[in-house]
């Protein structure tokens, strides 16, 4: 098995790290320009909220569903393979969303079907790059490496959608579209050059049978989370703030229109305003990596964003450049959470699971955002929109130092899977 200590252990390893996350970044513009251009279309074709409501469905379900078995199988395969695998299936379905476009065949389910498909090849594609990051860079290097990432996410957030509009403007959607296959070579094409290292498996499933094999990693992965506490509350505390947050994104349009009497353009401000704190928050944690516990720079960042978005909430109308400062300081805060974490995992959890316990997290959390949206629409109609912000800022704070006071959490990086592999194999075998 691969140890904390071998991981990217290559040299050197920036080299053979940034050639993939370059790619990678590529291909991460390329599928956000697809998502505007995709949505753009159902909505200046159908102009029905129900055609949008469905597509983000059918967006969030396979991570909900199938992400916990792609997590299994991304531990028992090459995830170099999986990564090429799954940018390059994903660039042949666009290429047909591309000749439906151009022949002007396209219909409402055509697009339905495409954003299931990419949806349920990405759910293989995050845990496999997630997985790979810890195997190329050293653990010293991860929070900044995540902060990195999380500072891309918003970048990209910023210029997807303005790129994509000049785009439609100048030239026919289908050709938008292409670009995602562009995009996509760019990413493939490291990954034949660089190799990423393959730790010795976790998996105790030899059966002949690959889907009970399957079945039994998967399990495996349940069993190793929930006998390790610190990581088992990890995920759930990822769950309860997936949960309590998610709305104030769906809900700013209304809180712009009914409480600030805002249009699009200041719809617009409070986005940009939000990643440009992601940008600058990722830049800062990639520059300074974070206290030496990486649990409390992410706890830290939890009750930033809690407080962000309390300010929001609590921001007279007549005040709006403080709603924009209160996102600001949201979006700055989101890498200081979320980098964090996902070294905390990288680092602590054995390279042959950690496909399966990225999975788990990411499910987890994807499970919770159509749950919180059927809670929070009706409440939102009854007791108005700022109380939600206010409600799920302040619910996220107590979260934040709530679990301070919790010591599986508190000493997750310390005890490392170590715990988890001693109770499995003090408890009976089920």
């Amino acid at each position: 098995m691969t140890s904390s200590g071998d991981r990217g252990a290559g040299q050197p390893w920036a080299r053979r790290f940034f050639a993939i996350w370059a790619g990678q970044a590529f291909s991460l513009l390329g599928s956000m320009l697809v998502q505007f251009a995709l949505v753009w279309w159902l909505t200046s074709s159908t102009g029905s909220a129900t055609v949008l409501a469905t597509a983000t469905i059918f967006a969030i379900l396979p991570q909900v569903f199938i992400g916990p078995f792609a997590g299994a199988l991304v531990d028992r395969w090459d995830r170099r393979k999986v990564l090429i695998a799954s940018d390059g299936l994903i660039a042949l379905i666009t290429l047909g969303l591309v000749l439906l476009f151009a022949s002007g065949r396209m219909e409402v389910w055509h697009v339905y079907l495409g954003m299931l498909l990419r949806a349920t090849l990405g759910a293989f594609h995050f845990p496999a790059m997630q997985a790979s990051t810890s195997l190329l860079v050293p653990d010293e290097h991860l929070a900044r490496i995540n902060g990195l990432n999380q500072g891309l996410q918003g970048l990209m957030n910023i210029v997807a959608p303005p790129l994509g509009a000049l785009l439609l403007g100048v030239m026919p959607l289908h050709r938008v579209l292409a670009i995602d296959i562009v995009t996509a070579f760019l990413a493939i094409l490291p990954l034949f050059f660089i190799t990423i290292p393959q730790p010795s498996s976790r998996s105790v499933a030899t059966d002949a049978n690959p889907v009970r094999a399957m079945l039994i990693d998967l399990r495996e992965g349940f069993r190793y989370v929930r006998a390790w506490p610190g990581l088992l509350i990890l995920i759930l505390v990822a769950m309860a703030l997936n949960f309590v947050l998610v709305p104030s994104g769906s809900l700013m349009p209304l809180l712009v229109t009914e409480h600030f009497g805002g249009g699009a353009l200041q719809l617009g401000w409070l986005e940009a305003a939000m990643g440009i704190g992601v940008v600058s928050g990722g830049i800062l944690l990639g520059a300074w990596g974070g206290f030496k516990r990486r649990i409390l720079t992410s706890m830290m960042g939890v009750t930033g964003i809690g407080l962000g978005t309390v300010l929001v909430g609590l921001t007279p109308a007549s005040l709006f450049g403080v709603a924009l400062a209160g996102m600001a300081v949201t979006g700055f805060m989101g890498p200081m959470a979320n980098g964090p974490l996902f070294a905390i995992v990288q680092s602590t959890v054995e390279p042959g699971m950690q496909g399966r316990v990225m999975s788990l997290i990411s499910s987890g959390a994807a499970a919770m955002m159509p749950l919180s949206l059927l809670l929070a629409g009706p409440l939102a109609d009854v007791v108005g929109v700022r109380t939600w912000y206010v409600m799920g800022g302040a619910i996220c704070v107590l979260i934040a130092l709530g679990s301070l006071a919790l010591r599986p959490l508190m000493e997750i990086e310390r005890n490392g899977h170590t715990q988890a592999v001693a109770s499995e194999a003090a408890a009976p075998a089920s």
